[in-house]
């Protein structure tokens, strides 16, 4: 899970479906790149680094598990 990248998106009221849009893929493949299960792509990471270029990639990405 991606906490940080999770606040960030609150913060701009940006939903998981309007960030899949934005990615261009499906909203079940969003939950599960959100949840861990998934691997974002380099491209995708790229496109979330310029939605928030105040944030750096190690901050958005840490990942945390669920306990």
């Amino acid at each position: 899970m991606y906490p940080n990248l999770e606040q960030v998106m609150m913060k701009a009221n940006i939903t998981h479906k309007a960030l899949a849009a934005i990615l261009g893929v499906a909203g079940k493949t969003m939950q599960n790149k959100m949840q861990g299960r998934t691997d974002f792509t380099l491209p995708e990471v790229q496109t979330i680094l310029e939605l928030f270029p105040q944030y750096k990639l190690s901050y958005l990405f840490e990942k945390r598990e669920v306990a």
